[in-house]
């Protein structure tokens, strides 16, 4: 009989000592079988190899000049860093990713005593992701919003969110196409 108590109490001492990290595993197994979330990374077939990077042309009513050349070349080095694909600029790439700045204007956000007191950036971008060997097209559209205080000019809200634009952007479209988002 003691072996059986002894048994017990070594049984709850070790779910209450690893508690947390049986909630854990049970809530990772919930949310893996029901499809909520996967450890999915980039998804490339093997027979893709390489990829061409259009020129991100702004045709957006407001025509920020550093913002096509930087986010062109943000997306090139986001795929080419973080795939195996090879960057080429000819039409027989396996990949081809194009697409324009569709639009870039600001609105008022925020209001404190009846003044302007935060406005909103938002970028859009027009996407074509084309897949050559398999001939199917896909268009898509990515915007973010970029909130600033209203006392900055257009100038100095870019600068300072230059950084955080580049990164959302590029995120988003390499995520639309590799990951399957």
């Amino acid at each position: 009989m003691s072996g059986i108590t002894s048994y017990i109490s070594t049984s709850n001492n070790f779910f209450k000592k690893n508690k947390i990290y049986l909630v854990l595993f049970f809530f990772t197994q919930v949310l893996l079988s029901c499809h909520v979330y996967s450890f999915k990374d980039v998804s490339i077939p093997p027979e893709v190899k390489t990829v061409r990077i259009g020129f991100i042309e702004n045709k957006a009513r407001y025509v920020d000049p550093q913002l096509s050349p930087r986010l062109t070349d943000r997306l090139q080095q986001k795929v080419t860093s973080q795939t195996r694909l090879t960057r080429v600029n000819s039409d027989d790439a396996h990949y081809q990713i194009s697409g324009y700045i569709s639009q870039d204007n600001i609105t008022t956000s925020g209001i404190s005593n009846q003044t302007a007191a935060t406005n909103r950036l938002t970028i859009g971008v027009h996407i074509t992701f084309l897949n050559t060997l398999t001939a199917k097209s896909q268009e898509f559209d990515i915007s973010r919003n970029f909130d600033f205080n209203a006392n900055l000019t257009r100038q100095q809200a870019e600068a300072g969110l230059n950084e955080e634009i580049l990164r959302n952007l590029s995120d988003d479209i390499f995520n639309r196409i590799f990951s399957n988002w």
